[in-house]
């Protein structure tokens, strides 16, 4: 025979338990609804393993502290991400496909350029963050034409980049 939780022990322990476990949630990290839970849980467990309580009030003062205790080891072991794995300003996957589709289509545009332009792009967002001098080493042209240079080529960029997308007008008006 299994021995249940009876009402009337339920509605004898309810206060003390909401008591003992407002009073041992602060320090334990625990909130003091999930410490109650977690105890509802043991006394059945342990109704069902023993059979009864000889001191109902005391088992529950220790089955609370218990749990804190069980709560404030496992928060001192858990490690935060260093990072959300879904963080936001990574956007969600539907964002995260537009900009790889826009970062496509703006590097096939980069290679359709004329000339030294892609080579121009490529070295200014090189990742290696290159100074105008090492660009203008790299690519055999004088460190004074770079900056003209490059506005040709983004102006080049921009144009083609609206045959493909239609530009809004002034003010975001299209």
């Amino acid at each position: 025979m299994t021995p249940s939780l009876s009402p009337d022990l339920v509605t004898a322990l309810r206060p003390l338990l909401a008591a003992e476990a407002s009073a041992e949630a602060h320090g334990s990290g625990a909130e003091p609804g999930d410490l109650e839970q977690a105890v509802w849980l043991r006394l059945l467990e342990h109704l069902d393993a023993k059979g009864s309580l000889t001191d109902p009030a005391d088992w529950l003062r220790t089955a609370v502290r218990d749990e804190a205790h069980r709560s404030r080891h496992a928060a001192r072991r858990e490690r935060p991400y260093v990072t959300e794995p879904a963080d936001d300003l990574q956007g969600g996957p539907e964002q995260r496909v537009l900009r790889a589709d826009r970062h496509r289509i703006l590097r096939a545009a980069v290679r359709k350029l004329p000339g030294r332009c892609p080579r121009l792009l490529a070295a200014l967002l090189s990742p290696k963050d290159l100074t105008y001098r090492e660009i203008a080493g790299e690519l055999g042209m004088s460190q004074g034409s770079l900056g003209p240079e490059r506005s040709r080529c983004l102006g080049c960029l921009r144009r083609m980049l609206a045959q493909e997308v239609a530009t809004p007008g002034p003010w975001g008006k299209e």
